[in-house]
């Protein structure tokens, strides 16, 4: 047994009704279950409850124990002074407010129907099950119910993201554009440079950037002086050296220390990703467009989103990867499905974020730009659609990443939508 079986039990009134009788043998008669409260305090607030003849309105606690009440410590919390009612699978204690007055107790284990606990079981038996708990069920579950969950999924992941966006903007001391440079040079390095490229932006403080923005290669000097990809000596290539010397300028004139920067990886990269291209795409996109946090905020349209993203390396990258080894010709410019990592990762959580900061709500918009954008492709999406799910979208994809890791492989199949509307249909 576990606790939130008997948080779905209660929640959705799965158990015998009629002729509820407290562990003191008063009959209880549930009026309302009240509001499932997933913070810190009681599980449930303003419910009504009929107890012994006598209607009671407060909050309800759910324990697998009677005696976890104070295992928590509850009785020296005024949060649960207010508690009407305590539902428990098993009663082994007498439990009693702070003023010392007794809370009645449900024992649930005498009114949970057979077919519920089944039902359950069922569930989570792992016998035959290949990909995810309910991968027998989850196609049947109602569309418009998914497809409604899908969309709340997208958004908690989003506010999950906004977490470490927030503690980006109070280390920039509000600073919005330091934040968007950050978030885009982690981006821009990918699994493999995104922490490379983070520390670069810790470094770099975000006026030099500003100071910069009109000569591109004094920005890429300070991109790859800082990243330390300009430290040998032995590369005979003259576009390096007048780089290496405008660094050495940038770096008197800004006081800049990369100590701390992390020197990115070219191994186990494909070309177009190396540290080198995406440096010189970062800094040709912060010359090429001014208050690039401005113009990313009033951007409501994808394709406005495309247009200012639409940048190239600098020219002497269109024959190279790296410095002084020459390459056939292709200009280095942002792929649309690079943009639309960038839309996804950076751009929309941004927006989402700035929105709350303001007071707003930018939730249609972000649906509409990511709806637009077409789905991600990996392993967890490929399992998903051929269990029957249709992923139509990039916000069908994230969504679906977000289902996967924080519910089905933590077995959170009674905190899901999906999980409870199967055990509705068993109950």
């Amino acid at each position: 047994m576990k606790e939130d079986l008997l948080h779905f039990i209660w929640k959705y009134k799965k158990l015998q009704l009629n002729d509820l009788l407290g562990t003191r043998n008063e009959p209880i008669g549930i009026v309302n279950t009240g509001t499932h409260n997933h913070l810190a305090g009681p599980d449930f607030f303003n419910a009504k409850v009929n107890i012994n003849g006598q209607l009671w309105a407060g909050n309800v606690e759910i324990h697998l124990k009677s005696s976890d009440w104070y295992a928590h410590h509850h009785e020296q919390d005024a949060n649960y002074n207010n508690v009407i009612l305590h539902v428990v699978w098993e009663d082994d204690a007498s439990v009693f407010r702070s003023d010392n007055s007794e809370i009645s107790t449900l024992e649930l284990r005498n009114y949970i129907p057979q077919r519920v606990l089944e039902a359950y079981q069922k569930l989570f038996d792992k016998n035959g099950v290949q990909f995810i708990n309910c991968e027998k069920n989850i196609a049947h579950v109602d569309t418009f119910l998914f497809e409604n969950w899908l969309e709340r999924l997208y958004f908690e992941r989003l506010e999950r993201k906004s977490q470490w966006v927030f503690e980006l903007l109070e280390s920039s001391k509000n600073d919005w554009e330091q934040v968007l440079f950050a978030m885009l040079l982690k981006n821009f390095g990918l699994k493999i440079n995104g922490a490379s490229f983070l520390s670069l932006a810790r470094a770099l403080d975000f006026s030099t950037v500003r100071k910069l923005q009109s000569d591109t290669l004094a920005l890429e000097s300070v991109f790859y002086g800082m990243s330390h990809i300009l430290d040998s000596e032995e590369i005979p290539d003259e576009y390096y050296i007048r780089l290496k010397k405008e660094y050495i300028y940038q770096r008197h004139k800004f006081a800049l220390e990369e100590a701390s920067v992390q020197k990115p990886e070219f191994f186990q990269l494909r070309p177009p990703n190396f540290p080198t291209i995406r440096l010189s795409q970062l800094a040709n996109l912060y010359t090429k467009r001014q208050n690039l946090f401005s113009r990313v905020i009033h951007a409501s349209q994808l394709e406005t989103l495309y247009e200012l993203f639409d940048v190239s390396a600098s020219a002497y990258w269109n024959d190279h990867f790296t410095f002084g080894k020459k390459s056939k010709k292709s200009i280095k410019r942002l792929t649309k499905s690079f943009i639309d990592l960038l839309i996804i990762n950076t751009l929309l959580p941004l927006k989402f974020c700035y929105a709350q900061y303001q007071g707003k709500e930018a939730n249609d918009e972000i649906i509409q730009i990511i709806s637009q954008i077409k789905r991600e492709e990996n392993s967890i999406i490929f399992n998903f659609k051929n269990h029957g799910i249709a992923i139509e979208n990039a916000k069908d994809s994230q969504a679906i990443l977000q289902l996967y890791n924080e519910y089905c492989t933590q077995n959170k199949c009674l905190q899901c939508a999906v999980g409870t509307r199967i055990l509705q249909g068993n109950g």
